[in-house]
């Protein structure tokens, strides 16, 4: 898979590029992750992406140029460019599932008060991460790309995927480790006796029941 990710901010992504699983993905070459700071392809000769909107009002908005100019050079047949913005839909499991399947996704991220409009005629899809606004789309650019990353083959365990949160959604079981008895809390009882059919047993219910409780909007998604 391959990630090109459009921003004016490219430094943000450092400390997600070179740690933990998403540096492993690259190492083995899982993915290919290339940054792109868009202000570089601007022609404006005091390096500006953005201007005043017409009709007034508050905030500067991103100028088509830049943006469709730094596409014109990585964009392919294969590519899917996806625009984030909270007029999306929102970003869930099933759809990180969905991108992990496509060969080369590519993110614009905007800033400021946002895009011109017409930019979303290069865009292919519109996804938010939820009902609330950050300054721009580079931690939601990360957060999507983790996601996705995360479920190629090889990044981690598929066991380690099968009863994620989610998973046919439903809630992740809880789980313990050592020691047993901590602060007068305990370890249940079936988790230790060793009895395999009971534990898989106790972890199923256990999520259908946690889910119940805390996620009850993804019970009746399940059973619709």
């Amino acid at each position: 898979m391959k990630i090109d990710i459009l921003t004016l901010f490219p430094n943000m992504f450092d400390g997600f590029l070179n740690e933990s699983i998403i540096k492993r993905a690259i190492q083995n070459n899982l993915v290919t992750v290339n940054i792109h700071n868009f202000r570089l392809y601007t022609d404006d000769s005091h390096g500006h992406v953005d201007d005043t909107p017409y009709g007034g009002g508050a905030g500067m908005v991103l100028r088509c140029q830049p943006i469709f100019d730094c596409l014109d050079t990585i964009r392919t047949p294969d590519s899917t460019v996806i625009m984030l913005t909270p007029e999306g839909k929102t970003f869930n499991q099933k759809m990180a599932y969905e991108l992990k399947e496509k060969k080369h996704l590519i993110f614009i991220c905007g800033h400021y008060e946002g895009f011109d409009e017409r930019i979303k005629s290069v865009c292919d899809l519109f996804i938010s991460i939820g009902d609330f606004i950050v300054t721009g789309g580079e931690l939601p650019s990360m957060l999507i790309s983790d996601a996705i990353i995360r479920l190629l083959d090889g990044a981690i365990t598929s066991e380690s995927l099968e009863n994620e949160s989610f998973t046919n959604n439903l809630l992740d079981y809880p789980t313990y480790t050592k020691p047993r008895v901590y602060r007068g809390m305990e370890v249940p009882e079936v988790l230790i006796n060793g009895d395999h059919k009971k534990i898989e047993d106790f972890r199923n219910k256990a999520r259908i029941e946690k889910t119940k409780k805390l996620r009850p909007d993804l019970m009746e998604e399940k059973n619709e």
